[in-house]
């Protein structure tokens, strides 16, 4: 059995009372993953106090350095992308391929931050008998919080360039997701990132949440997660740290009537089953126009029966499991209330046992319902698993209005042929993230990412781009008179 330990102060450290949490794969209860620190208050506070000794150092070293650590942490990566990618799908359930893709995707990330690190620039102004001009500094310490769904690619979105800027990172990665952190946090400190400059505190609950985003000392929170913990974020930080929240969403896929049912139903069931649904931008509702319905329910019924369970270490395994038994018990509640509204299913489990973490398999088959009424829970609440929810819409406008009929806003997609149709659609959905023949998830590294309405607080895109580094840079400006 492994114990991992905090990186608080610049060296490896249990928590303070000595508290752990285990982890366990979700394909199998028997293997435990390791031992992690469940950190309290006394933790969060060590983590800061180490991390104001030490950025500054950081945020004054030149940037081609942090452009060199970032290059060399992207080169280390992918040196080790197999075991890596093990032990990702050992705590998280995701096919090794995912895994694997996944880790790449990092060191892809931390390039393309690296780059950034020599375009943060300010602007001159002119002005009479002066010169004003603009500087751009590091925020100070900055707070990453990220899920378990994507535990290294979205931490790398946020750690990236929080160094590639000169800042100081205090990282708490999801519990379910302990060891891809931690992994992380070691590859950038053998790439050269200062120990003073990051801090690794694992753990869970509101109690340090609370404190981690509470510390005066911490001057700007990036998290993605669910909307009611970002909420009950912006409640925490207050007016005075900057905030960046992507939170949940509820994506549809409009299919026009001249769309081919193929291409549709090939579209449908990548956004809906891969990753097991357990992405924010999984297409969790199929919204059909006209008499291509049928053919369109019928093809993506016979895909989602052709799927094969089991542990994402198994090459033959085209899904993994649902990442805990907490998701599990959620995922099987939502199949339960379909049945109870009396809701038809044309795929999915007749019945899913009751499990336990020692016991593990938290496998639900890809399950399909259809004549969703936009009153079901099913129609208007995030899933996060492979469940979908298949509606009629007599026209382009009934199937944008139930599209748009929900409280998130994050993707969305149509499948037609119809250029005037398209460029509509891009005007009339209410999504961050708008895809054309395409599915809603797999978004590219050097777009910007963000939703609406519950989907994000709307304040900084995340991902790719300058933009991206002001959420992570504060300006000033300066006035030279004569």
């Amino acid at each position: 059995m492994s114990a991992f330990l905090n990186f608080i102060g610049g060296a490896w450290v249990a928590a303070a009372d000595g508290a752990t949490f285990e982890r366990r794969n979700p394909a199998d209860g028997s293997d435990l993953v390791g031992l992690f620190p469940k950190s309290s208050p006394a933790d969060a506070a060590a983590a800061v106090a180490g991390l104001q000794k030490g950025w500054r150092a950081w945020a004054a070293t030149n940037p081609e350095v942090r452009v060199e650590v970032l290059n060399r942490a992207a080169d280390i990566i992918l040196t080790r992308v197999d075991d890596l990618a093990r032990e990702l799908t050992r705590e998280e359930g995701k096919t090794l391929a995912s895994a694997a893709t996944e880790w790449k995707r990092v060191a892809a990330n931390f390039r393309l931050y690296a780059g950034e690190a020599l375009r943060t620039r300010g602007e001159t102004f002119p002005v009479a008998d002066s010169m004003v001009y603009s500087v751009r500094e590091p925020v100070g310490i900055v707070l990453v919080i990220t899920p378990w769904n994507f535990p290294v690619s979205l931490p790398s979105r946020k750690i990236g360039p929080a160094l590639a800027t000169g800042n100081g990172v205090l990282f708490k990665p999801s519990e379910i997701s302990p060891l891809s952190g931690q992994r992380m946090v070691e590859i950038l400190l053998e790439a050269g990132v200062p120990a003073g400059t990051i801090a690794l505190v694992q753990g869970h609950g509101p109690e340090l949440g609370n404190a981690l985003v509470e510390a005066p000392s911490v001057r700007a929170v990036t998290f993605t997660g669910s909307y009611a913990t970002g909420c009950a974020i912006h409640r925490a930080a207050g007016p005075d740290k900057r905030l960046q929240l992507e939170m949940g969403g509820k994506n549809p896929c409009i299919v026009l009537a001249d769309a081919d049912a193929d291409k549709a139903a090939k579209i449908i069931v990548q956004g809906a089953f891969s990753l097991t649904g357990q992405a924010c931008t999984a297409t969790s509702r199929a919204i059909i126009v006209g008499d291509i319905y049928d053919a369109i329910v019928e093809k993506v019924v016979a895909a989602a029966k052709g799927f094969v369970l089991g542990s994402g270490l198994d090459a033959a395994t085209t899904m993994g499991p649902v990442a805990t038994r907490a998701q599990y018990d959620k995922v099987r509640d939502m199949i339960a209330v379909g049945k109870a509204e009396g809701l038809k299913m044309l795929a999915g489990p007749d019945d899913l046992p009751d499990l336990d973490e020692t016991k593990g398999g938290f496998f639900i088959p890809p399950t399909v319902f259809v004549d969703v009424p936009p009153s079901s829970r099913l129609a208007r609440e995030e899933i996060f698993g492979p469940v979908l929810a298949f509606h009629r819409a007599a026209n382009y406008a009934e199937a944008v209005a139930l599209a748009n009929d929900v409280e998130y806003g994050l993707a969305a997609s149509i499948v037609t042929r119809d250029l005037s149709s398209i460029l509509s659609y891009a005007k009339d959905i209410e999504a961050g993230i708008i895809k054309v023949n395409s599915a809603t998830g797999g978004v590219a590294g050097t777009a910007p990412f963000g939703g609406i309405k519950h989907s994000s607080n709307q304040t900084y895109k995340e991902q790719a781009g300058h933009g991206v580094m002001d959420f992570y840079t504060l300006t000033k400006a300066v006035y030279l008179g004569a």
